[in-house]
Formats: structure tokens, sequence, C-alpha cells
């Protein structure tokens, strides 16, 4: 088990880590097919949409694609795999819509509050992410947990995106931390743990993957940092 001794900053991805990224995704989509009388089987939707997503995202990371083509694309391709015409005016409202809704749905992950109440007497604690400005400053307001953080770095704030270590030394320098006394916590194994590596913070990686290599501390419940960090 690694060494966390000596840690004052926890900084924390937040979709898929803290925030229920693909739960909430699902309910806004619930509303925008109810309300614009989408007549795809929403199951159906998801089940191509959520891995699409995913890969456009990398994309956007590394800068292949832009954001308005991001937030089209993976509508426009989504509805296209499951051969449902849907005209360009109407994609794009449903985009607009879809940020709209997706910061009122506020679910988080088993365990994500009790964990921040241990944690925030302790540590200075801090969100580095990817996600949209305005989307993520509304999904900490709505969701409870803008108070639990000190400071937050958007991609779009910091001009890079993670993986690039330049994002997560803008984050160090903002704050005062230090690769000595830090650690990132992140579901994404490229984004947030590899970036982080690079300019040699430690990291916990929240994954139910199984697959990775034995110098990596891997949680699958938000609960087991609490022992890592206060053991």
């Amino acid at each position: 088990m690694s060494n966390f001794k000596g840690i004052k900053h926890v900084f924390f991805d937040l979709d898929h880590t803290l925030w229920d990224f693909d739960r909430n995704s699902k309910m806004a989509y619930a509303q925008i097919f109810e309300e614009e009388q989408i007549g795809l089987d929403l199951e159906k939707f998801i089940e191509v949409y959520q891995p699409l997503n995913l890969q456009y995202w990398k994309r956007f990371r590394e800068s292949e694609m832009s954001k308005e083509e991001l937030r089209y694309r993976r509508l426009k391709d989504t509805f296209d795999a499951c051969n449902f015409s849907v005209a360009d005016d109407h994609i794009n409202k449903m985009a607009d819509l879809y940020l709209e809704y997706l910061p009122n749905h506020n679910h988080l992950f088993p365990n994500c509050t009790p964990l921040l109440d241990t944690l925030k007497d302790q540590f200075e604690l801090h969100i580095i992410t990817n996600g949209f400005d305005e989307v993520q400053a509304r999904k900490l307001q709505n969701s409870g947990l803008s108070p639990y953080f000190k400071y937050v770095l958007t991609a779009e704030t910091a001009g890079v995106k993670k993986p690039d270590p330049a994002i997560f030394e803008r984050a160090l320098k903002d704050t005062g931390a230090t690769t000595g006394n830090s650690v990132m916590i992140g579901d994404s194994h490229e984004a947030d743990i590899l970036g982080a590596r690079k300019i040699g913070l430690r990291t916990i990686w929240f994954t139910d993957t199984a697959h990775h290599t034995q110098d990596e501390i891997v949680v699958s419940d938000l609960k087991q940092i609490h022992s890592l960090l206060l053991p």
C-alpha cells in the first residue's frame, strides 16, 4: 500500500469520479426526449451514446475535436447509428437543452458526501476538470459540492486539458501546493492518473477494473479513500 504521508492537498476529478455523469446524463436525455417527442427508445440511444461520448471526449482532450463539434457529433452520430433521422437544427436545440438540463440532475457516487465530510477538515480539497466552465460550475453548486472545494480549475480556464502536465502544474501553482504534498484522484487512467504522474503527483485511480499495474493505487468505492489518506 502506498504511503500518503504528508498530504495536504487533495485534487479530484469531477465527472465519473464524484458526480455520477452517466446517471445524470441519462436523466437529462429522458427529459429532452419527452419534451421534444423523440420517438426513439431511450435505452437504445444511451447504449450507443455513452461509449461514443467517451470516444469523442478523448478526441476533444487531444484537440482533435472542438467543443462545438463534440456537442453536435455525439448526438448526430448516435441518432445515425440508431437509424433515427433528426434535422440538424433540432440536434443543435437538443445539444443546448442537454447542457441546460444536465446540471439539474445531481446524483453523486455512493459515499461521496461522507468521504468529503471526513476529508474537508484535514486537507484542502480542489477540483481539476476537463468539463465546460458553465456546466461544471452549475453541477458543483446544484449538487451541494461547492462548499467542499477551495479551488476549481477547468480546462477552459487553464487553456489546456488533462492529461497535459500544464493543467496540473497550474493547479499546484494556484493553490500553493507541491507534488510532495498532493494527490490526484480520478476515474480516467489516461487523463487523471497518467497525466498527474507525469509531473510526479501521487494518484488514486477510481475504477472497478482489475487491469492495473502493481504500483497503481486503485479504489472501486470512494469510501476506500478514507483509509488511504487517514489510516
